[in-house]
């Protein structure tokens, strides 16, 4: 309910961010991109206070959907730059061709970019996934009892613990939370690396 809703909103406006800022070049573009690009080395816990803010002035505040929010403003960043990246070696005269044969803007994005955007998607959806599946700090400090992730029930599993430890159960749910990744690391880790080099040499 979390992690599937805030990795494909991230990921779809990473790829239309990463489209605008490569193939419609616009004044100020390079300013946003590096703004975006800084908003990747901010700390998770430089943004606690004014996210819990801003999640309590919109009424969302202990909810699942203001976790998926927390998720996708804070890895917009990320999937921006990777789209970006991806995009800026993708041939400029396709974009002009497709301009001149009356082509707008969301059609050349849904019938020529996105199609072959098939790899860099993948490592999004993998990145993403994993650091939205693994966060416990923004599910520790946003999320209420009905909203709480895997990672903050599996540590209250363990500190809740009393006499003797039960390893076994810890064990259990241990692997239980880290199941998911290691699936969606199995089904589409071959083309992680493949698509994370596919934006890094240009021409």
């Amino acid at each position: 309910m979390m992690v599937v809703p805030a990795v494909a909103i991230s990921t779809a406006l990473g790829a239309m961010n990463g489209y605008v800022l490569t193939k419609w070049r616009f004044p100020g573009d390079k300013i946003i991109f590096g703004l975006m690009l800084f908003a990747c080395f901010i700390p998770f816990q430089i943004v606690l206070i004014p996210m819990a803010r801003v999640l309590g002035m919109i009424g969302i505040a202990g909810t699942t959907s203001g976790l998926v929010l927390v998720h996708v403003v804070y890895g917009l960043g990320f999937t921006t730059l990777f789209f970006r990246n991806y995009y800026a070696a993708f041939p400029d005269e396709l974009i002009k061709a497709a301009k001149m044969d009356g082509a707008g803007f969301w059609r050349t994005f849904t019938r020529i970019l996105l199609p072959s955007s098939g790899p860099i998607i993948v490592v999004t959806v993998i990145w993403q996934f994993t650091n939205i599946w693994n966060d416990f700090l923004f599910g520790a400090s946003f999320a209420d009892f009905d909203s709480m992730p895997m990672t903050v029930a599996l540590n209250n599993l363990v500190s809740s613990s009393t006499g003797v430890k039960e390893y076994n159960v810890h064990f259990a749910g241990a692997v239980l939370a880290a199941l998911p990744t290691l699936i969606v690391y199995v089904v589409s880790g071959r083309y992680f690396v493949r698509g994370l080099m596919a934006g890094a040499v240009k021409g």
